[in-house]
């Protein structure tokens, strides 16, 4: 459970986690009583979460009522674009900087990821455990912080671009190419792997919005 420097229980980070895993939705109206009892903290700190989550433009509101916000189609559009470039530059620089070490966690997450295949909410965890662990690799505090905003905005994408059929499948190749690149001390070819594979993703989610499925990749 995430704590504040008392060992208090961190609403802030309570609630973002709660969006990132799917308990909170886009659309779902926060309660601030609700959100106490949930979690178990007075109202004062979850309203001054409430607060925070809304000045980041995390929550939207309606009235008098809060809600998770959702993104438009040019906000997706932005957002796919800074996080490609953001993680482009992240497996370029782990090409570079990532221990023999943290290589080896990359290839062993890509080989026990497989066994996740038709779990997408499980093997989108697996992907946010991969990706954040090239941010680490990148051996880049600030790019690492720049990331972890980005994907913070990702938990406003209802649903996964990994539930659409054959995706999980094609997303551990495109990791593996990823992982083999970063080994191989090859930055650009790392960089356009990864650039490729939030490519795809994008594409993936685009066709699921137009008609089908469409938060993890």
């Amino acid at each position: 459970m995430a704590e504040t420097r008392n060992g208090q229980p961190d609403a802030y980070q309570l609630i973002l986690e709660a969006m990132d895993t799917g308990i909170f939705r886009p659309g779902d109206r926060l309660v601030e009583s609700e959100l106490a009892e949930r979690f178990g903290v007075s109202r004062t700190p979850i309203r001054e979460a409430l607060q925070r989550l809304e000045t980041q433009s995390m929550l939207t509101r309606d009235g008098r009522s809060l809600m998770v916000a959702s993104l438009d189609h040019n906000q997706l559009a932005e957002l796919y674009v800074v996080r490609a470039e953001l993680e482009g530059l992240a497996a370029r620089l782990a090409a570079r900087h990532a221990t023999a070490e943290e290589v080896r966690v990359l290839r062993a997450m890509v080989e026990e990821d497989r066994a996740l295949l038709g779990d997408p909410g499980a093997l989108a965890r697996a992907n946010r455990r991969f990706h954040k662990q090239i941010h680490l690799a990148s051996h880049n505090r600030y790019l690492v912080q720049q990331l972890d905003l980005v994907h913070r905005f990702m938990a406003l994408l209802a649903t996964t671009s990994l539930a659409v059929e054959g995706r999980g499948e094609k997303a551990l190749a495109e990791h593996g190419a990823i992982v083999s690149a970063i080994e191989a001390g090859d930055g650009t070819a790392a960089h356009d792997a990864l650039k490729y594979h939030i490519s795809m993703a994008y594409e993936t989610r685009l066709m699921a919005v137009a008609g089908q499925v469409g938060r993890g990749d």
